[in-house]
């Protein structure tokens, strides 16, 4: 038979979950900020078109998965939120709203 887990080590998990997801999108952005620092180079230096293009798509594709992990990250502690397994942190804003969290992902679809 399986207990429930208390609420202050759920709340303990989920923000080793945020942090840890806070690590990851940081690092992604990392990654695109030097793909885009090596595609400003090869538009400078009038590099190949293709090698310009490849960098343009590798700068995007790293940008996109940084702006779906943060989107994600929302949705849960939104959704958490809801749930009441946590509350919001105190100096941050308010939880998003389904509908804020509706027009951010359409923004970047």
């Amino acid at each position: 038979m399986t207990t429930a887990q208390p609420a202050t080590a759920r709340l303990t998990g989920r923000l080793a979950d945020e942090a840890a997801a806070q690590r990851k999108i940081a690092n992604r952005l990392r990654r695109a900020n030097g793909q885009l620092e090596a595609l400003i180079a090869a538009v400078e230096a009038d590099g190949d078109c293709r090698a310009v293009v490849t960098q343009l798509a590798a700068v995007s594709k790293a940008i996109d998965r940084a702006t779906y992990l943060i989107l994600a990250t929302a949705m849960e502690r939104c959704l958490s939120d809801r749930d009441g397994t946590t509350q919001p942190n105190a100096g941050n804003a308010a939880p998003l709203t389904l509908e804020e969290l509706e027009r951010l992902f359409l923004m970047v679809s």
